[in-house]
């Protein structure tokens, strides 16, 4: 058996046990483990590191533990420059494509209505979430900290506690994607894209009270569905709002 220090710094400190937190832990470890399945061991999903530091040098994940290391562990930096440290990451953070699991349903729901693109299906697997998120380059949104642990997974984001705005708001500050919202461009059933449609083309397709008051509408260019400015829009513009701080 051998022994390293690990360290812990900012959110990561959230996925350990109180007596970890933020402070200098002794480890013992099997000879010839990685400091992935180490690091994963404690607690901490490998998709919510960006940096690591041993004994004062930046690693990757394959790196072996030796003896008396000392590790020091950091999470996602989106404004700080550390270019000449080992990234854990191949491609950036900041990508807006997403796959949610199958409990974050209404979180999928308002970032569609924000516009961002969300793969979401409640009959998925974990694993059918994983092949789908290495396939098309999604970042996975999950509140199992396990499926983050798969080996295959590059990208993914731990959803903490808290209602459905605040979720949002967190994980729009995160990824720092603010600048990239454009709501009520996208099917909130099949995620497609929207396009403006005129009224003349859809009469058959209007309830005949709501021809009345409005003149603008929009169709989803994959399922067909027919978009206007209703009650159900003023509720989700309110949500909108709220999210963006408007």
């Amino acid at each position: 058996m051998a022994k390293a220090t690990f360290r812990f710094y900012e959110e990561l400190n959230d996925f350990l046990p109180k007596h970890r937190r933020r402070t200098d832990a002794a480890t013992t470890f099997k000879e010839k483990r990685s400091i992935k399945d180490a690091i994963e061991s404690l607690g901490v999903p490998h998709t919510e590191i960006d940096l690591i530091l041993v004994n004062g040098k930046s690693v990757d994940f394959d790196y072996i533990l030796q003896d008396e290391d000392r590790v020091s562990v950091y999470p996602v930096f989106e404004s700080l420059n550390i270019s000449d440290a080992t990234h854990l990451r191949k491609l950036p953070l900041r990508r807006s494509k997403f796959i949610a699991d199958i409990n974050l349903g209404k979180i999928a729901t308002y970032m569609r209505v924000l516009g961002f693109d969300v793969y979401f299906d409640s009959r998925l697997s974990p694993r059918e979430i994983v092949e789908i998120s290495k396939r098309e380059k999604r970042i996975i949104l999950t509140g199992n900290r396990k499926l983050l642990k798969f080996k295959d997974v590059s990208h993914g984001i731990f959803i903490r506690p808290g209602t459905t705005v605040q979720q949002i708001k967190r994980l729009i500050d995160y990824l720092d994607i603010k600048d990239r919202v454009d709501p009520f461009t996208r099917c909130l059933q099949c995620n497609s894209l929207l396009q403006k449609v005129p009224k003349e083309k859809i009469l058959d397709r209007i309830p005949q009270k709501t021809r009345a008051y409005c003149d603008a509408y929009a169709r989803c260019l994959s399922c067909d569905k027919i978009y206007w400015k209703g009650t159900h829009f003023i509720h989700m513009d309110k949500v909108v709002r709220q999210i963006l701080d408007l």
